[in-house]
């Protein structure tokens, strides 16, 4: 079983805090559109014997395709590729794309799941963000989608300078009285070349607080679970049946193709990347060439990978798992790294399972201990 993700590389406006590859200009919509069912194309012979079990269009802003621009994609898809009989099939979409019309449009094709890029329900933090859409215009979309679509997740961010915990825990209930199945939730990070970065090193905002973070964080997790949401990774929280398929295929290790530019693939041996280069990425796939680097992984390379995603979920890190895909040297580095954030109640060991699993305490700070029990 495989999945695919298609980088759909344009946005109507670049929000602050974004480092995602995109483009403001559709003016090369149609030849990107073309490269992309080419590149589609060209590696299909890479999931040869594999079922496609989930489909994901990421960006930039997929719901800037058209139904019929989408249809194109399905067709080459289902052409090329063994698809399995109910697929997960997921469109990343902007509030202010979602209009009735586009959204009944939407519930006619393939598409059946949507994961919409709220951020907040408030308008003042939509602005700070330079989001695209109003809060008016976020549940709008929303309560449109819900009639149409079961299976919805959204986006929401906090930690934001202005953002008190009262208006973080008002966000969250305006998303419960909704009573969407699966929410997706970060804290913001000032990442380099953003402009939320630039604004930042001249004094125009006050830097993201950790211990804000923190708390909202805390907020969060426990408004979730007190709606029955189970916080299955880090980030996310889905009812019973509504946890994200694609998702859970990176965090687990499975194999997936990235199509477009700055698209990732990872097939169990080897991680690979497109260019993140719209006009070039276009002039490669126009002469059948594949604008990719490989990089092959080492064992410990799997390892780290395996230990970095598994802490971030639920299911944790399996002892069996380790012995079995990476030796006995590993599970022993293993058992022997966690004994100090287990006697800090940061990590614990689930007899039953025979898994590694971070505590409530231990989550804040997943990536801290996942790194430290790398093998470099």
């Amino acid at each position: 079983m495989a999945g695919i993700y298609i980088h759909i590389p344009f946005c109507k406006q670049a929000c602050y805090y974004c480092d995602f590859h995109f483009s403001t200009s559709l003016k090369n919509k149609q030849e990107m559109l073309t490269a992309l069912c080419k590149e589609l194309e060209l590696r299909a012979p890479e999931l040869e014997g594999e079922s496609l079990k989930t489909i994901y269009f990421g960006g930039g802003t997929p719901s800037l395709l058209s139904v019929s621009e989408l249809a194109s994609l399905f067709e080459v898809i289902y052409k090329n590729y063994q698809v399995v009989a109910a697929p997960e099939i997921t469109l990343e979409a902007n509030p202010d794309d979602l209009s009735s019309e586009k959204i009944i449009q939407l519930s006619k094709t393939k598409i059946n799941r949507l994961s919409i890029g709220i951020q907040s329900f408030f308008d003042d933090d939509l602005q700070f963000m330079n989001r695209a859409h109003t809060a008016s215009e976020a549940k709008k979309s929303l309560t449109t989608a819900l009639a149409y679509f079961d299976n919805i997740t959204i986006d929401l961010i906090y930690g934001l300078p202005q953002m008190s915990s009262k208006k973080w825990l008002r966000n969250l209930q305006i998303a419960f009285d909704f009573q969407v199945p699966h929410i997706s939730s970060y804290a913001l990070t000032v990442e380099k070349k953003t402009a939320l970065h630039a604004f930042i090193q001249k004094g125009k905002v006050p830097p993201v607080s950790e211990s804000k973070s923190l708390e909202h964080f805390n907020l969060l997790v426990a408004s979730c679970e007190s709606q029955g949401l189970i916080q299955y990774e880090i980030s996310n929280f889905g009812k019973p049946d509504y946890f994200s398929k694609h998702n859970t295929s990176y965090w687990k290790g499975e194999k997936y193709l990235g199509i477009g530019p700055s698209a990732h693939s990872f097939n169990t041996v080897e991680r690979a990347w497109n260019i993140s280069n719209n006009a070039n990425y276009i002039r490669a796939i126009q002469k059948n060439e594949l604008p990719l680097t490989i990089e092959k992984l080492t064992i410990n390379d799997r390892f780290n990978e395996y230990v970095m995603t598994g802490l971030r979920t639920v299911w944790g890190v399996s002892l069996p798992e380790v012995t079995k895909n990476y030796g006995a040297k590993y599970a022993t580095h293993l058992k022997r790294n966690t004994q100090k954030f287990i006697a800090k109640n940061l990590l614990e060991f689930n007899d039953k399972s025979s898994c590694f699993v971070l505590t409530k305490k231990g989550k804040f700070l997943a990536d801290g201990i996942a790194s430290d029990l790398f093998i470099i």
